[in-house]
């Protein structure tokens, strides 16, 4: 017999989140997530950034990106899934956030964006710094 999510409730089935997708490498804490999008938009407003996947590769593989932001809710995951190998290979910081709808909104378009990239960092910059340590503090855990 199947349930639905509110007759699961309603029954008292425990409701386990979802696990993260194969290409997390690490746990972003939430106000590290928020920081990231808050980045995004002053970058977008004051400096250069590149919207979606396929621009993103192309600037991590010219090595002008300065930080790469995934989407952990990307399906297929095998969209974004070589983004943290091109970008550890080329030595570019990336972080993950946990919704594209969201990290579409920061970039100023209307449609959810499965990952971006930060150029220029403009007014951003002491920002990213800081959240490029912070990331780099999450990976050696």
């Amino acid at each position: 017999m199947l349930h639905t999510f509110s007759q699961h409730i309603k029954i008292g089935f425990r409701v386990r989140p979802m696990p993260k997708p194969f290409y997390v490498k690490f746990d972003v804490p939430k106000e590290l997530a928020d920081a990231a999008y808050e980045a995004l938009q002053i970058a977008r407003d004051t400096g250069k950034i590149r919207k979606g996947t396929n621009e993103t590769t192309k600037a991590v593989e010219r090595g002008i990106a300065k930080l790469v932001i995934i989407a952990e809710d990307v399906e297929p995951p095998e969209v974004v899934a070589h983004l943290p190998l091109l970008c550890e290979e080329r030595k570019i910081p990336y972080i993950y956030v946990p919704n594209k709808a969201q990290l579409g909104s920061a970039t100023g378009i209307d449609v959810p964006s499965a990952s971006v990239c930060i150029i220029d960092p403009g007014n951003a910059a002491d920002f990213v710094r800081e959240i490029i340590s912070k990331v780099e503090e999450l990976k050696k855990k």
